[in-house]
């Protein structure tokens, strides 16, 4: 799907296009920050694979005043969004990026086309690595899930089994006791809790079990069991698992973007790319929102991290651009007054002006 502001000229074939802003990834982070910069008419464009991570879920949940809504529907609407103000969306993947001797970036997408931009906003989230269990990326983000206030609710009074990998595994436990008074702990690969674990756990009545986990048992496409590798089913309505969360770089890792351990509670959970509270990166001119960033970031905080770095961008362009300006009135022959002219050229190309 490709939107275009009518008003925007095509460029000549072969020519690169050139916009303020590209922004890699159209999901609540991505879209919000391209709707900010538009609103603060900024030339942008996103570019998105569109796979979102949350579409096999129902809704989305804890986002005031877009309760339940469909993820589809709600990328739907921002997508509209973001063409009402004159951003334009791209269906594509980015498989080459550059920072070039100028300071601005080029990026190849998987059509072979070229873009260039003076600042990069990142919103490309992460991948769930499931653990190797069959059967479970059929039925993930349905019945088989991660976090509780996703999910929590809608598998009320169920009966809930976690998925033991890693050492917080008890803990998980404890959680999603808040939701359902039958929780089972499946040891699985997991370490076995010690004893002060296992105290509480039998205070809060959550059942454990031994031995590694075979496979689900699914009928009427609804999960209802487990199956171990010893060869008893256990009844469950709901898994709970523990993902690796990992950042997805891919080819932008060209830019120098290094992602770093996300860790919770000492326990290492994935990756991340690091990221100050407006979202920008180590990499001069590259900024980054939403999951790619923060592993934990439920469609909220991820929208709410993009309006952010969309503000800094637009304030440092802002910046960028009146030192530029200041530059071309001392001296109106000098190189920086000829590129202020050439962007005031194009700037009034993108707005219908002559």
């Amino acid at each position: 799907m490709t939107a275009r502001n009518p008003r925007t000229p095509d460029p000549a074939p072969g020519v690169e296009r050139r916009h303020d802003v590209v922004v890699v990834g159209g999901g609540a982070a991505g879209l919000s920050g391209a709707l900010t910069l538009a609103r603060a008419r900024r030339s942008v464009l996103v570019v998105d694979a569109g796979h979102p991570r949350n579409a096999p879920a129902s809704g989305v949940h804890n986002y005031l005043g877009r309760e339940g809504t469909p993820p589809g529907d709600l990328l739907a609407t921002g997508r509209a969004e973001v063409a009402g103000y004159g951003g334009e969306l791209v269906t594509g993947t980015v498989v080459a990026a550059e920072r070039r001797a100028a300071g601005d970036f080029r990026l190849v997408l998987g059509d072979g086309t070229a873009v260039s931009a003076r600042r990069l906003l990142l919103a490309t989230g992460l991948v769930d690595e499931l653990p190797d269990v069959p059967g479970l990326s059929e039925r993930w983000g349905r019945d088989v899930l991660h976090c509780p206030y996703c999910h929590g609710w809608e598998v009320r009074d169920q009966a809930v089994g976690i998925l033991g990998t890693g050492p917080l595994a008890a803990h998980q436990a404890l959680m999603w006791r808040q939701w359902s008074d039958d929780v089972t702990l499946f040891l699985h690969t997991g370490p076995e809790p010690d004893d002060e674990a296992y105290e509480q756990l039998a205070a809060r009545d959550v059942s454990v079990v031994d031995g590694t986990m075979a496979g689900l048992v699914v009928a009427e496409d609804r999960l209802t069991a487990v199956r171990l590798a010893a060869g008893p089913e256990v009844a469950c309505q709901a898994l709970v698992v523990a993902p690796r969360f990992t950042a997805r770089v891919g080819a932008l890792g060209g830019l120098g973007l290094e992602p770093v351990a996300q860790e919770v509670g000492g326990h290492v959970i994935g990756s991340r790319v690091e990221a100050d509270a407006v979202g920008a990166t180590a990499v001069a001119g590259v900024w980054a929102a939403g999951n790619i960033t923060s592993l934990t970031d439920q469609v909220l905080g991820a929208a709410d991290a993009g309006r952010r770095a969309g503000a800094a961008i637009n304030a440092d362009l802002t910046a960028q651009d009146t030192r530029r300006a200041v530059a071309a009135r001392r001296d109106p022959f000098s190189p920086a007054m000829e590129r202020a002219v050439c962007e005031r050229v194009l700037g009034d190309s993108r707005h219908g002006l002559s």
